[in-house]
C-alpha cells in the first residue's frame, strides 16, 4: 500500500486523470487530496465527479478542504462581497462547469461533499493540510484552523519540538517544479514539502500537477493537458 498526495487540481480534470494513470493508482493505495479542486481551470465539476466516482468504486481517497472550497461556501451566505470574492478568484469557471449562475444552484450532493471536508488529516507520521500550520507559542497549530487554509511563508516558524518525527505535506502556494524537487531531496531534514506545482499557471516552471509517493519517496509531475487550458 502506498501513501500518495496531490494538491491544487483547480479544475484540471484531464490532467488529474492522466496523473492518476501515470502513478498507476489502485485500490491498494491511499490517496490524500489536499484541497482546491475548484476554480480557474475549466472542469471543476468534472474533478469532483472523478473524486466522487473513485470513492464510490472503493478507492481509498481522503480529501481536505482548500481555501477555494471555503470561498465557495462563503459565497452561499448571500453576502455580495463573498460572492464577488469567489467569482474574482476563479469561481466563474466553477459555475460555468456546472452550468449555473450562482453557487446555491450547484447540486446538493456536491455542496454536501465540500461542506464536510476536514481541514487536516494525520496518518501515521504524516500531517496533511492545504496551506500549512500556524505556530504560536503555548498553542497547538491544530487550534488555528483558518491558517490551515490560507497561511504562506511559515517554514521559519516551524516548531520542531512539536513536530517531532512527523512530516507536513501541503499545497496552496504555487511553486516551480524544480523548487519542489529540491524540497523533496531535503525532505528528511526539512520534514515539510509543498506539492502545489501551479497546474493552472502558464509561467515558466509551473503548469504541472504533482503527486508525491511518500511510501517509496517518489515525485511525479503531469504537465497541464490541452483540455484544461483556461479560456
Amino acid at each position: 500500500m502506498r501513501k500518495i498526495a496531490i494538491s491544487d487540481i483547480h479544475g484540471c480534470n484531464a490532467t488529474f486523470e492522466a496523473l492518476l494513470q501515470q502513478i498507476n493508482f489502485s485500490k491498494a493505495d491511499q490517496l490524500f487530496l489536499l484541497g482546491d479542486y475548484l476554480d480557474r481551470g475549466p472542469s471543476s465539476k468534472q474533478v469532483l465527479d472523478t473524486i466522487l466516482r473513485l470513492k464510490a468504486e472503493g478507492y481509498q481517497l481522503q480529501c481536505l478542504r482548500g481555501n477555494h472550497e471555503e470561498m465557495l461556501l462563503w459565497a452561499l451566505s448571500g453576502h455580495s462581497y463573498n460572492l464577488e470574492s469567489f467569482l474574482r478568484n476563479g469561481g466563474d469557471s466553477t459555475l460555468a462547469s456546472f452550468g449555473v449562475k450562482h453557487p446555491r444552484d450547484i447540486p446538493k450532493q456536491y455542496l454536501d461533499f465540500l461542506e464536510n471536508l476536514p481541514l487536516w488529516i494525520e496518518s501515521d507520521e504524516y500531517i496533511f493540510v492545504h496551506a500549512g500550520l500556524h505556530f504560536v507559542p503555548g498553542t497547538s497549530p491544530f487550534d488555528h484552523q483558518d491558517e490551515m487554509l490560507w497561511i504562506r511563508n511559515w517554514y521559519n516558524d516551524l516548531d520542531w519540538e512539536w513536530l517531532g518525527q512527523r512530516y507536513v505535506v501541503h499545497g496552496h502556494t504555487p511553486t516551480p517544479h524544480p523548487t519542489i524537487q529540491n524540497l523533496f531531496r531535503h525532505f528528511n531534514g526539512l520534514r515539510v514539502i509543498n506539492i502545489d506545482a501551479g497546474c493552472v499557471y502558464q509561467r515558466t516552471g509551473y503548469g504541472q500537477l504533482c503527486a508525491v509517493d511518500l511510501s517509496n519517496r517518489l515525485l511525479y509531475f503531469e504537465p497541464r493537458h490541452l483540455e484544461d487550458e483556461i479560456g
